[in-house]
């Protein structure tokens, strides 16, 4: 299954939630530090054999993206930023993660919620003060997987 993860405030914050500690190499390039539990939740959804992206409205470069979450041995498979969401996605919507053939979106913004139900994409919300937003993510990713499974 395909995931993607949304970067300001879902896993990078400089002051709503706990960080993990900065790698060696993350040090070296001026990294971004990322939400606690973020190594966890993606080394468990890579045993899962799902791929990780990363969907942001930020204009960061890709290669930056992808080198953040190397240095924290976490490699993402892809990533969707503003450039390529403007050149790709031609409705008035901030995220459309059907365009890239994801299959759950996860957000800390109830307005992609509402752009989810509307549009008929999955979204996990997940709020920046909830300290158990890893366990809460695989619950509902496994259901997500339990239930797709079950159609096929």
């Amino acid at each position: 299954m395909k995931i993607s993860f949304d970067l300001d405030d879902t896993i990078i914050s400089i002051n709503k939630f706990s960080l993990e500690k900065e790698s060696f190499w993350s040090k070296i390039i001026g990294a971004e530090r990322i939400r606690l539990g973020t190594i966890k939740l993606f080394k468990e959804l890579r045993t899962q054999n799902h791929q990780i992206y990363v969907y942001t409205t930020s204009y960061r470069s890709k290669v930056r993206i992808k080198l953040m979450f190397l240095c924290y041995g976490i490699p993402v498979d892809f990533v969707i930023n503003q450039y390529l969401h403007e050149k790709r996605i031609i409705k008035n919507v901030s995220k459309f993660p059907p365009e890239f053939d994801i299959d759950v979106h996860i957000d800390d913004s109830l307005g992609v919620e509402m752009e989810g139900k509307k549009f008929g994409f999955k979204t996990i919300i997940v709020s920046a003060n909830d300290e158990n937003w890893v366990n809460e993510i695989l619950e509902k990713i496994d259901i997500v997987t339990t239930s797709k499974s079950s159609m096929v």
